[in-house]
């Protein structure tokens, strides 16, 4: 197995098998929600398909520039679906995560979404999957390097043990760097927009480590927003 990794969506990389990363806090928020007994995830790009979704057994869920989007029912936080949920589907749109998944999603053959808070499950079934090259693909901030996503890129190259490519190498140099999780994600551009937004406890949440036994997985499009199951 041959890992790469892609550091913003510009490195528009595609490999039999996408591992989606955005840990503050798309791919943190989807794991938790279906985790808590969420159904699906509908993924989308823009506030407006998604608000058009709307319906009984539908909860809008989203952000822009870490803001509930006006009209929404959550926002984007994990820790508000970490309770039964409200609905069958969750509608999700936000600044970065979504749109990445998306195109992964036209470029791999399957696709993953990977935080901390499924680390250990993620890694199993990258193991399991015999793909013969894995890309892991980060969100980043505004189409920007985020080093909450290296970090995690990061540490998921080094514990697959697979053949690295020089930017998984770099990746697994990076989350050297820090002593934990937390104080990673706390160094970096995200968890201070998440602070300044006075959702601080999103960076402690999200920094968890293998609480949640679940793999979500892309199952194809429904209308233009991409579907997420167990």
């Amino acid at each position: 197995m041959v890992v790469r990794v892609a550091f913003t969506p510009a490195e528009a990389l595609a490999a039999p098998l996408g591992i989606v990363i955005d840990v503050l806090r798309a791919t943190s928020t989807i794991t938790q929600a279906l985790a808590s007994g969420y159904r699906r995830v509908l993924c989308f790009a823009e506030v407006e398909e998604a608000r058009a979704f709307a319906a009984d057994g539908v909860v809008l869920g989203g952000e822009r520039n870490a803001v509930r989007i006006a009209g929404f029912d959550f926002g984007n936080s994990p820790r508000e679906f970490a309770a039964e949920p409200a609905g069958e589907t969750l509608a999700l749109t936000t600044t970065n995560g979504t749109r990445l998944l998306l195109a992964a999603a036209a470029r791999c053959d399957e696709v993953i979404v990977a935080s901390l808070l499924n680390l250990d499950a993620v890694l199993r079934a990258v193991r399991l999957s015999g793909a013969a090259a894995v890309v892991i693909l980060c969100a980043g901030v505004a189409g920007e390097f985020a080093l909450d996503d290296a970090y995690v890129a990061g540490r998921i190259a080094e514990a697959l043990g697979a053949e690295a490519t020089d930017s998984a190498v770099a990746a697994i140099r990076l989350a050297h760097t820090w002593p934990s999780a937390e104080e990673a994600l706390s160094a970096s551009r995200s968890a201070a927009n998440l602070r300044e937004a006075g959702l601080g406890a999103d960076v402690t949440w999200c920094a968890r480590e293998s609480v949640l036994d679940v793999v979500p997985r892309y199952r194809g499009m429904v209308g233009p927003a991409g579907e997420v199951t167990l």
